[in-house]
Order: C-alpha cells, then sequence, then structure tokens
C-alpha cells in the first residue's frame, strides 16, 4: 500500500470510495505520522486519537452502508481557534486554561455531518495574532521545510501556522484555518501549500474564538487547488447563528476547475510593486503573469492607489476590535483565574498573566485608538481608509476579473529573524490586508522554490462570493507550476 499520508484529499476520497483502504487505515496512517513527527515540529497542541479512531470506524460503517458524505472518513486537522464541544480548545493563549466548550462552530458540525474524522487541534499564534506562529503559549510551530544546506528551524507563517505545516508535513490531508489579515494565504505561502480565504460572510463565524468581527474569516488549507475546493464546498453556506453570514448560493466549486482562464481578465496593481520585495518574488510574479497569459488570460496592469494606508489602517482596526473582543477573558466565568485582592485586582492579575506580549501589545494599541480623544484620529479615519480601499477594487472589476500578486514580500525566514522587531513582521501581511479590508476572497497557490530551496506562493483576489472563478484561475497556476513536495522528511 501507499504512504497514504502522502496522497491529496480527492485521491483519499476517491480511494475510500473504491475501498483501496478503510478509514480506519487512513486515520491510523496520520496518527502514526503525528506521533512520530510532533515533538520535532509541534503541530498538534492537542492530538485526538480517540476521537479520530471512534469517527473512522462511524466512516466506514457508513461506506459499508452507502450512506457515505462528501468527506466519508478523511482525516482533518482543526485549527485550536474552532471550538470544539468537549475538546479543549484554547486559542493556544493561557487564559483560557482547560476550556472545553459545550458547542460546535458550525464550520467544525458542517465537516463532522460530512463524514470528516478530527486527528486534533492545531498549532496557532495566540488569538490568530502573528505572522510566524511564534506567539503561541505552547511554543512555535516549526516549518518542515529547510533551506538547502542549513538545520535552521524556519517559521510556517501565521496565524494558522500549525494548520499549513500539518498539511505540507502530511500530518493531515487538510485543515481548518483562519484569515484576519492573511492568516490563512501567508503561512500557505511559506510552505507550500494552498490556503483559500473566502468572502467575508461565506463561511459561518460561530463558534470561532473572536480576533478582529468584521475581518475574520474561515478556510481550508490543501495540498491542491481541487482538496482547497472540497473543503470550500463543505464549510461555506448560511448560518443563522451568524448575523454577517450571507445568504448565498454555494456552488460546486471542483466541478469548474477544469474551464480554464481563456478570456478572463487578469489585473496587475502597480502598487504591489514595492521596494523590499525579494527579486525572486519579484521574477515569480512575472512568471505567473506569464502562465496566465499562456493559457490564454488577458493581462490589464491596474491601479489601487490606496493600498500604501492599507497595513496601518488595518493595524487600527483589527487591535481595535480585539481590544473590544478580548474584554470578556476576565478570569470569571471560564479558563485561567489569578485571585487578587478585590475584583479588579483579579481582574487585572488573570489578564497579565493570561496574556502573552503580541496579544497584550495590540490590546494596548486597540484601547488606545478607541479611546477619548483619539477614537476621530485613529479609528474613524481608518475605517474611512477601508472605505477607499473597497472603493479601488470595485472600480478594479470593470476592467478585470481577478488580481494577481505575491502572497509574501519575502520566503520563510528563521526563528527570531523577525519577532524581536514588530513592524518587521507586521510588514509580512502586506500584500494580504486589502483583501480582509475589503472583505474579498483570496488564495494562495504553491508557484516555485526560492534560491534557498523553499517554497513561494502566488495570491489570487477575486470579485465578492466569486471563489469559483479564483479557484479556476489557481488551477491553472497549479497546472504550470507542479506541486512542490518537501524533499526530505527530516523529522520522522
Amino acid at each position: 500500500m501507499t504512504d497514504l499520508t502522502k496522497l491529496t484529499l480527492s485521491e483519499a476520497r476517491d480511494g475510500l470510495v473504491a475501498k483501496d483502504f478503510s478509514a480506519t487505515e487512513l486515520t491510523q496512517a496520520h496518527l502514526k505520522a503525528i506521533e512520530a513527527g510532533n515533538d520535532d515540529l509541534n503541530i498538534y497542541v492537542l492530538p485526538t486519537p480517540d476521537v479520530a479512531l471512534a469517527q473512522a470506524k462511524a466512516s466506514d460503517d457508513r461506506i459499508s452502508k452507502g450512506t457515505a458524505g462528501v468527506l466519508e472518513g478523511v482525516p482533518l486537522g482543526i485549527k485550536d481557534l474552532f471550538c470544539t464541544r468537549g475538546v479543549r480548545t484554547t486559542a493556544c493563549s493561557k487564559i483560557l486554561d482547560d476550556f472545553k466548550p459545550t458547542y460546535e462552530s458550525t464550520v467544525t458540525q458542517n465537516l463532522w455531518d460530512a463524514g470528516a474524522v478530527m486527528l486534533g487541534k492545531l498549532n496557532n499564534d495566540e488569538f490568530a495574532m502573528g505572522s510566524s506562529n511564534e506567539n503561541s503559549a505552547f511554543g512555535p510551530v516549526v516549518n518542515p521545510w529547510r533551506r538547502k544546506g542549513s538545520q535552521d528551524k524556519l517559521v510556517p507563517g501565521g496565524s494558522s501556522g500549525g494548520s499549513a505545516a500539518a498539511v505540507a508535513a502530511g500530518l493531515c490531508l487538510a485543515a481548518t484555518a483562519t484569515d484576519t489579515g492573511g492568516s490563512i494565504r501567508q503561512p500557505a505561502s511559506l510552505t507550500g501549500t494552498v490556503g483559500v480565504k473566502p468572502t467575508y460572510g461565506r463561511c459561518s463565524r460561530y463558534g470561532i474564538v473572536a480576533f478582529a468581527s468584521s475581518l475574520d474569516q474561515a478556510g481550508p488549507i490543501t495540498k491542491t487547488v481541487r482538496d482547497g475546493a472540497l473543503m470550500l464546498k463543505v464549510i461555506a453556506g448560511h448560518d443563522p447563528k451568524d448575523s454577517t453570514s450571507v445568504d448565498v448560493a454555494v456552488p460546486d466549486y471542483e466541478a469548474g476547475l477544469q474551464e480554464g482562464v481563456k478570456g478572463l481578465r487578469v489585473g496587475v496593481p502597480k502598487e504591489y510593486r514595492i521596494d523590499g520585495m525579494a527579486e525572486e518574488v519579484a521574477s515569480l510574479w512575472e512568471q505567473g503573469i506569464a502562465w496566465l497569459k499562456d493559457a490564454g488570460a488577458i493581462i490589464h496592469e491596474i491601479s489601487l492607489p490606496h493600498t500604501k494606508y492599507a497595513l496601518p489602517a488595518y493595524y487600527i482596526i483589527a487591535p481595535a476590535e480585539a481590544s473590544s473582543n478580548l474584554a470578556r477573558y476576565d478570569g470569571v466565568r471560564y479558563g485561567l483565574r489569578v485571585p487578587g485582592k478585590d475584583l479588579i485586582d483579579t481582574y487585572e492579575e488573570t489578564r497579565a498573566a493570561g496574556f502573552g506580549a503580541e496579544v497584550k501589545r495590540r490590546v494596548l494599541i486597540g484601547t488606545y485608538v478607541l479611546s477619548a480623544g483619539y477614537y476621530d484620529a485613529y479609528y474613524l479615519k481608518a475605517q474611512k481608509v477601508r472605505t477607499l480601499i473597497k472603493g479601488d477594487f470595485d472600480a478594479a472589476w470593470n476592467t478585470v476579473d481577478v488580481v494577481l500578486t505575491p502572497t509574501t514580500p519575502t520566503p520563510a525566514f528563521a526563528f527570531g529573524e523577525k519577532s524581536g522587531d514588530p513592524v518587521q513582521m507586521y510588514l509580512e501581511d502586506i500584500f494580504t490586508v486589502t483583501v480582509n479590508m475589503a472583505g474579498l476572497p483570496g488564495l494562495s497557490v504553491p508557484a516555485g522554490l526560492s534560491g534557498e530551496g523553499t517554497p513561494l506562493g502566488l495570491q489570487l483576489i477575486g470579485k465578492p462570493f466569486d471563489e469559483a472563478t479564483l479557484l479556476r484561475a489557481g488551477q491553472t497556476i497549479e497546472n504550470a507550476a507542479g506541486r512542490f513536495p518537501i524533499p526530505e522528511r527530516w523529522w520522522v
């Protein structure tokens, strides 16, 4: 039997239908891989083998009876931001301690309803705040990729670093993730995986630990574009439990992948040609343009003039919403409690002990920009900038169908190389935050390797609720670039 952990999600689905192997065998192969690699990679903060094997057995029963779901028996990793009923959910923060939700997030419930299997909870930056997965209370995730001739530990990107690393390393077939300013696409780019950030409102946020409510969106990280299409079809849809969930039809994304891009209008924004972008990233961008052109797409240079204000505006709006959302963690109802001499002291002691440095930094920034005298100067102005950014894209859609950019300005960096400099770290999101600010769908597809032998991705940005066109263009890039398996499984 082939190594089952090297299958794509769609290959595993087809193999289960053909009864080439059982859901239990597939799950056991992944549990074995987790056991062998997790000490070195620190990807799973809570493996759930008992849950996984019970779900796999139930899947085998349904397959034998002919009542299999769309993702029947497929083992997945779940980012520790998604509430899972009865299974510890911490957002990788000390402040949630041993919190076990009594309810299930809508996204994960959709997956279980489709027959998927949960291998465990995946590491992420605390409360999804970070671009390197160095901010987790459980320690950093190690990127399974290495630079040529080096044993330096590289970051997998963040905040969904555990999700991306798990998929890249074969520790799950696909994973759930969330994206507030690039947290699906950036780690996908740094690990050679596919990351889909859907339109805001396409997937329910119910049961996902909130960071910035007007920016957060759930999506999948997968090995291929087809796998991303499969996952998105299952997790998307209207949810009355989420007031920001939009009631629009969910198309069969997989069915449209082979339509190609002949006649598709692709925008290339001049504002994304920034100083400090690695030369190899710029070259790859040109290569991506050439691939799409060769496949019949029509290339247009476009202008998104307010792009340069996106990052500073994002780092006002996101911390402001985080400051509000994280006020609920007070040591009274659930999670960590550090007793103080009175109620206020208990709040202060609990939050001081429970939150990490990056979370504290963002809560302080957010509280400051929302405070009297600064609200108009910062928060209100940032919201106006956000409207201008959305207006840039609205104007662009008159002439183009999708936009092509790099996903990240550099390849994966080593632990500690940027973490001491918050500004350098925040610049990692420079190509991705506009998508969240405008509520648009975005996709990162592996497109090449850096001179160091590590992955680089290209980003496609689409019209609202037009993930189908985005995935079709992504499939074209994947067809041209090929896939990028890790050369050596050094952690086994």
